[in-house]
């Protein structure tokens, strides 16, 4: 493990540039999470809760709100390009930096290419003319291009694709509460009929919005980005204070809200699993193209994620070679952090997208089974890395409030009660994944990979030994 003082910034050693301001970090927390996962994935959540997948957001996004918590009063006190794998080495050892780092860029780099595929299914339904494989190139090197120029551009691309699928979160939630008081033409009031009918606010009991947690939790992942981005402003411990605070709170007020509103305004039967709910309730109010108004939307968070996901994966193959547990070459950045473009890690920018590419390939030529043993293989690594993040602030916050107490300028709430609380809920989502037929294979799988990852760290270990 380091020795390195609490109170040190990784950041300021570091030759990034600080490009990005503190609207494109607060669009980031806002945007980062607000995908696909949202707009059709929640049918899933829907299908086994009932009207109480409002209770299964409400408890995925408490989960992922005291992760954020515990993040944004490490990376606050701490900024680092790294986030959280800076902080698990400081607190844990160089074992646990360099493990968490690898799954977590493992688990973008793939995610990747689910998200390339699935946005040029959606380009290659518009325009059928040209291959669904010339999109997926097309947006790889748009936004290889993009992340490889001055950071501020990636800034720009996020807060502006941000900011439609907020505007687009926004105007549903206005139409769907016009639709529930029946202030549209052609429509009387809604009420509480959908919340209360077809076997009531629990049509499935408890067990259905434990299976709703499962469905849903994973839609959270993606706000961790925004502490990885922090290092890259000209004040990242305001930055990321300000930016944990408004996002956390609106996400779970989007998230929750719109969830709602969907079981206020239709009855939960109506919704299928893999079909949007979002375009069923606009479909229902009379606004015309629903479905490809929702497709425009959809096709827009998955450039995104894209776009996040290998921002946040270069940066922290950035960093795990900053510390020495990659290649060091990845360390070369452009120009200089004055310069126009100056300050981009260029070569762990190629690397990440490198290896998005072969994983984009994997998922063309065999999706259902080696690409889906990758997928499954990253399916519950969140979960892990959420776990390490709530060990990791368990240690550094004693430490800070011992040797730095000053910079504890964001802090966890009843710590550390709700720390250990968290602990526990993350075990217990991971045991209820055990249970379930369908995510028992993303357990596993990820267990593998997460123990390779662990034995290469071991044995780094043993041989760094003197």
């Amino acid at each position: 493990m380091h020795d390195a003082p609490p109170t040190r910034s990784p950041a300021r050693s570091e030759p990034l540039a600080h490009g990005l301001k503190q609207r494109h970090l607060t669009m980031l927390g806002l945007g980062g999470v607000i995908g696909a996962g949202l707009f059709v994935g929640s049918g899933a959540g829907i299908a086994v809760a009932g009207p109480a997948v409002v209770v299964s957001y409400l408890i995925a996004g408490a989960l992922a709100m005291l992760v954020m918590r515990m993040l944004g009063e490490m990376s606050a006190a701490m900024p680092a390009s790294g986030s959280f794998s800076v902080h698990a080495e400081r607190a844990l050892g160089r074992w646990a930096g360099f493990s968490v780092g690898w799954l977590y860029w493992f688990m973008l780099v793939v995610v990747l290419a689910v998200e390339a595929t699935a946005a040029a299914q959606i380009a290659h339904a518009w325009v059928p003319a040209v291959d669904q494989w010339l999109w997926v190139l097309l947006f790889m090197v748009v936004f290889t291009v993009t992340n490889l120029t001055a950071v501020k551009n990636f800034g720009e691309f996020e807060f502006w694709f941000a900011a439609l699928k907020v505007a687009a979160i926004v105007a549903f939630l206005v139409l769907g509460l016009l639709a529930v008081f029946g202030v549209l033409p052609d429509t009387g009031p809604v009420g509480l009929t959908n919340l209360t009918g077809r076997g009531g606010f629990l049509p499935n009991g408890w067990d259905g919005v434990v299976s709703g947690v499962l469905t849903v939790v994973f839609a959270f992942g993606g706000l961790e980005v925004v502490t990885i981005a922090a290092a890259e402003t000209d004040d990242p411990a305001r930055a990321v204070g300000r930016a944990v605070r408004s996002a956390v709170v609106r996400i779970l007020f989007f998230y929750v809200g719109s969830m709602l509103v969907i079981v206020t305004v239709l009855p939960w039967t109506a919704q299928q699993a893999g079909l949007s709910p979002y375009v069923k309730v606009l479909d229902s109010v009379g606004v015309p193209s629903a479905g490809q108004i929702m497709n425009i939307v959809v096709f827009v968070a998955l450039l995104s994620a894209l776009n996040a996901n290998l921002y946040g994966s270069s940066r922290m193959i950035f960093s795990l070679a900053e510390r020495g547990e990659a290649p060091r070459g990845l360390l070369r950045v452009s120009g200089g952090r004055g310069t126009q473009g100056g300050g981009v890690p260029r070569l762990a920018v190629l690397a990440s997208v490198a290896f998005g590419f072969v994983s984009v390939l994997l998922n063309l030529k065999w999706p259902d089974t080696v690409f889906l043993h990758m997928l499954n293989a990253v399916g519950a690594v969140l979960l892990f890395v959420w776990g390490l993040i709530a060990a990791s602030q368990l240690r550094l916050r004693r430490r800070l409030e011992r040797e730095a107490p000053n910079a504890l300028t964001l802090r966890m709430w009843c710590f550390p009660y709700l720390t250990w609380v968290t602990l526990a809920g993350l075990v217990g989502v991971l045991l209820l994944m055990l249970t379930d037929d369908a995510a028992r294979p993303q357990v596993l799988w990820s267990a593998g990979a997460t123990a390779l990852v662990l034995l290469v760290a071991g044995v780094r270990e043993l041989r760094a030994r003197p």
